[in-house]
């Protein structure tokens, strides 16, 4: 469910140490992402286009998002 504004409900991954250093991950209205530090929830956000998401996800998964 997308909120009023424009944020859907935020979420850690599954792999998460539970350390507290986690970064979460939330759908927007426009099929993008927004990013944020989950020890700071009201702090700033990362937002992507769907398009930028997409390559993000494609380059940590051929392990490049470290180049």
């Amino acid at each position: 469910m997308i909120t009023r504004d424009g944020i859907g409900q935020w979420r850690k991954s599954s792999y998460s140490g539970g350390n507290g250093n986690c970064v979460e991950v939330a759908p927007l209205a426009s099929d993008g992402r927004a990013v944020r530090d989950s020890k700071d929830p009201s702090g700033p956000m990362l937002t992507f286009t769907a398009s930028q998401w997409e390559t993000f996800i494609q380059l940590t998964q051929d392990g490049q998002a470290d180049t």
